[in-house]
């Protein structure tokens, strides 16, 4: 990965790639359990989270992790700034090409909006999730968290429930943990499925048929603000085939991981006891964020040739 520039997608990623992430963030998990969890990596580059959506997981971490690399940050709000205005996304972009920023973190509705920063900024891009199409850090943060609580994921077997058809966490992360060699299931009723067959994935519609051949259980919630039209009966016959509850947790293995990328619908996907039990990794997904943030910025703008290495 050291000699790109952008991460715009998984698919930017082999695998020999994704470990050197992975191995470079668990080096900045130790970071964040000093007293001073601060190294002077990045000091003098400046990181713009561009976010065009609302987020609070995504860019609260990327904010954390370039301030703990010493980064200078700038946040941009879209309600405060010119594109209320009528300001064009490119004028935008080269507002801030025009300010010498080192790195572009950028979150927007329409999928495609990073390749477009490519082509107009100097800056390294950093997808951080375009429309329905890729959230490739959220992947690798996942990939992370599932190998503190795994060990090796070679074999292993995920499977991604819920509304996948409008899921970029679920594209990012099907593409990651196939390149990882894990088994990917797909479980979801057959309108939340992509019209076009998955590569490598196992798709279905009975979650109770799977959950107990599953190492790893990966709820989505159901994006409404991405739907046009009704995909199933009701609320209440979703939550009734598909939320985890802990009558269905019981029926997994001992060690099953249970996964969300956040914001949960507590009561929909996952039942609140679920959510708050042993075996749910969520908070831990959040905590991974932040160093795998840490360690994707740091090796796209080459950290290790200014201040302090990773230890």
């Amino acid at each position: 990965m050291a000699e790109r520039r952008h991460l715009l997608d998984v698919d930017d990623l082999d695998r020999e790639d994704m470990e050197r992430v992975l191995d470079t963030a668990r080096s900045f998990s130790e970071v964040l359990h000093r007293p001073i969890k601060k190294v002077p990596s990045l000091r003098g580059k400046t990181v713009v989270n561009l976010f065009y959506e609302s987020s609070t997981r995504t860019r609260m971490s990327f904010e954390v992790a370039a301030k703990r690399l010493s980064a200078d940050v700038l946040n941009f709000n879209v309600s405060t700034s010119s594109v209320e205005k009528g300001e064009s996304f490119k004028d935008t972009a080269l507002t801030l090409e025009a300010m010498g920023v080192d790195a572009v973190v950028v979150r927007h509705p329409v999928a495609g909006a990073p390749w477009l920063l490519r082509q107009w900024l100097q800056a390294a891009i950093l997808n951080a999730g375009d429309g329905m199409h890729a959230h490739p850090t959220q992947a690798l943060l996942d990939l992370f968290t599932m190998q503190e609580r795994l060990g090796e994921l070679q074999g292993r077997t995920i499977a991604f429930v819920g509304d996948i058809l409008h899921s970029r966490v679920a594209r990012s992360g099907i593409k990651a943990c196939r390149a990882m060699g894990m088994k990917v299931l797909a479980v979801a009723p057959p309108t939340l499925l992509p019209p076009v067959a998955l590569e490598g994935v196992v798709t279905g519609s009975d979650l109770d048929d799977v959950i107990p051949h599953c190492d790893v259980l990966y709820m989505l919630r159901i994006q409404m603000e991405r739907q046009k039209e009704g995909r199933f009966p009701s609320l209440e016959e979703y939550t009734r085939l598909y939320q985890l509850n802990m009558q269905r947790l019981g029926k997994a293995r001992p060690q099953v991981v249970v996964m969300h990328p956040g914001p949960m619908n507590r009561g929909v996907e996952i039942a609140a006891e679920v959510a708050d039990a042993p075996h749910a990794a969520i908070t831990a997904q959040v905590s991974a964020g932040v160093a795998i943030r840490m360690a994707v910025l740091f090796l796209l703008l080459g950290g290790s040739e200014g201040g302090e290495k990773v230890a």
